[in-house]
């Protein structure tokens, strides 16, 4: 594992390997960032912010400036290039405007078996046709766990536990056994509403024969 310095952008939110990001730039401090970036080819850290400092978070590199505003503000397309582990925090790097700290990067070891993907797909697919989202999610398009994560609304403190897993066969029981609790729950919900909807309505009931 490869230890160095890098420039950090907390943010609240998970950047999974392999994702692209879209960010508006407004703060001095991150100008100066992303500018330094850009002209220098080096990538900065996303470590994950939610009520404190996280220990993982996203090595990104910028990929395009899409457009530069008078102000020096930036709308920027970046791409998560791996998972980082955060070992220290300066509110400021040294003559610099943003934080920065020690880094080192995490291996992800792609270990699942093929019964493993077939079962989680099996499920996505399930949750999105409930959720009538089949027009617009192609479960069967997607390759890996981080790839189905976002696209099925896990929680911040999820995708964050998501993050920390070395291995891919984890990460994908995580998400089977997450789908496996919340398919039941939503086809409920999805009953109740259902039911909510009759009400009012003339219903056609067979009677009970004794």
């Amino acid at each position: 594992m490869s230890r160095r310095y890098l420039p950090f952008f907390p943010l609240k939110l998970v950047a999974f390997p392999e994702e692209q990001l879209n960010l508006h730039i407004f703060e001095e401090r991150y100008k100066q960032l992303i500018n330094e970036c850009v002209d220098q080819n080096k990538t900065f850290g996303i470590p994950v912010f939610n009520d404190n400092m996280k220990d993982f978070g996203s090595e990104m590199r910028v990929l395009e400036v899409v457009k530069r505003y008078p102000t020096g503000e930036m709308d920027i397309i970046t791409k998560c290039v791996g998972t980082i582990k955060i070992l220290s925090f300066d509110e400021k790097a040294p003559e610099k405007l943003y934080a920065g700290g020690m880094v080192e990067n995490i291996t992800n070891i792609n270990d699942a078996t093929q019964e493993q993907w077939f079962e989680l797909k099996r499920l996505g697919k399930e949750l999105v046709s409930l959720l009538k989202m089949d027009e617009k999610l192609d479960v069967e398009l997607l390759s890996n766990s981080f790839e189905l994560a976002h696209k099925l609304g896990l929680s911040l403190e999820q995708e964050y536990d998501m993050l920390q897993m070395v291995h891919e066969s984890k990460r994908q029981n995580y998400m089977i056994n997450h789908l496996r609790r919340a398919i039941p729950l939503i086809r409920e919900m999805e009953g109740a509403k259902d039911r909510i909807k009759m009400n009012g309505h003339f219903q056609h009931h067979d009677p009970l024969k004794f």
